[in-house]
């Protein structure tokens, strides 16, 4: 009787550790109210391939306290409509913007994400994690620049 009582309180554990607590250390699952935007993301029949046409770029030098937009884009290479369904920046000094509608097949489409410089002076290298209806669902954008200080 000993012995349960341990593997009860793991088996509470990992119950509690699956739900969207947030305490689990899985990547959490696409949520949305509109369950047209979960379909696509979880079926791969509805999966479609993305081309960035420049996912890495170099903002140069810029001076403490400008904000700058730094602009990537995609072509929808695939057959199904891309559907951006979330983008989230590495830290606060940046935001980033994503295309509301679905990209057509054979379309062109542009993540903005505006960096503000104020307090980062120095090295700056940034990311922006994109997440889409493709196999690999999730991407990773990259700018970087100098940040100088105010004269």
């Amino acid at each position: 009787m000993k012995t349960l009582i341990p593997v009860f309180a793991l088996l509470l554990l990992a119950a509690s550790c699956d739900s969207n607590s947030g305490t689990s250390k899985e990547p959490a699952t696409i949520s949305s109210a509109d369950p047209g935007v979960i379909a696509p993301m979880q079926d791969s029949a509805n999966w479609t391939t993305i081309q960035w046409l420049d996912s890495v770029q170099n903002f140069g030098k810029v001076t403490d306290g400008e904000k700058i937009v730094i602009s990537f884009h995609f072509k929808n290479t695939g057959t199904k409509p891309l559907i951006i369904s979330n983008v989230t920046a590495g830290c606060g000094c940046t935001v980033p913007e994503k295309p509301e509608a679905p990209i057509a097949p054979g379309e062109e489409g542009v993540i903005k994400a505006e960096f503000n410089s104020s307090g980062r002076v120095g090295m700056a290298s940034k990311n922006v994690n994109v997440t889409c209806n493709t196999a690999t669902q999730n991407y990773t954008l990259l700018f970087e620049g100098e940040v100088l200080p105010k004269k």
